[in-house]
């Protein structure tokens, strides 16, 4: 099977739909499927437009997705509006949650803390709350890579300030949800040169700019910036592959074929 893989699109359709064209799944005759490593919405402004593509896709089973912590992000908002926590001044707005639902039920975001209602009731009712994320899972794997938003669940220590220890997790596959929760958030190349890996596979991993390790580990440039690497990190066990695509204007589209 040949997989079409990308990672956080964070709502700019007409960008992945432009890298999809470029690395010709849309003109593919042969059985391939388009992963999506999480992060559907969140940035852009082509919410609507990127969620009729996903539905066209789940239509013709083209496509695997695999949960982001910007969609545990939109479940938490809905959660504090029911509670009656404001959410215009908060982090839902910083990580344009809020956006993200106003262009999906089209309501301005003067709703969302003075009529918070309806905008909970339209938003369980989109095809995202509905069928989307519902369809998400934790992971996928095949016979020689591992797809995740964040990484494969491990503990972490804090020991100081500015370090991290992880320590590896057994049956990760079987994790509690909470596990996986906190994994989506994970720098999956910290993990990774800290020994967090899966053996005889490759992790591909979306959720932190891949320029992190270009810079961090390869010492080519700053993570952002003018000189900033957005493209594919490789390292032993380990392909990131999120272009920061807010930042950059660009989706890493892979092209891998493996055994199912």
């Amino acid at each position: 099977m040949k997989y079409y893989v990308v990672s956080d699109t964070h709502g700019f359709c007409s960008i992945l739909k432009q890298t999809l064209t470029e690395k010709g799944f849309f003109t593919d005759t042969e059985p391939h499927k388009l992963i999506i490593c999480g992060d559907l919405f969140d940035r852009g402004e082509e919410a609507r437009e990127l969620q009729d593509f996903i539905l066209e896709l789940m239509r013709k089973d083209e496509v695997i997705l695999i949960r982001g912590n910007h969609e545990d992000l939109m479940l938490k908002m809905l959660e504090d509006m029911e509670y009656g926590k404001p959410v215009l001044y908060s982090y839902h707005r910083s990580n344009g949650t809020v956006d993200t639902a106003k262009q999906l039920i089209r309501k301005d975001t003067r709703w969302f803390d003075s009529i918070p209602d309806p905008v909970i009731k339209q938003m369980k009712n989109t095809p995202y709350l509905t069928r989307i994320i519902p369809s998400m899972i934790d992971y996928f794997e095949t016979k020689n890579y591992i797809f995740v938003h964040g990484w494969i669940p491990c503990r972490t220590v804090r020991v100081f300030s500015d370090y991290q220890q992880y320590i590896p997790m057994e049956a990760w596959r079987n994790a509690s949800p909470e596990a996986w929760n906190e994994a989506r958030w994970t720098n999956g190349m910290e993990a990774a040169h800290a020994g967090i890996i899966e053996e005889g596979k490759t992790i591909v991993c979306g959720h932190w700019h891949s320029s992190f390790g270009h810079a961090v580990y390869e010492g080519k440039s700053a993570p952002f910036g003018p000189d900033a690497d957005v493209s594919p990190y490789f390292a032993d066990g380990i392909i990131a592959i999120d272009a920061c695509t807010a930042y950059s204007g660009t989706i890493n589209c892979l092209v891998i074929e493996d055994e199912e």
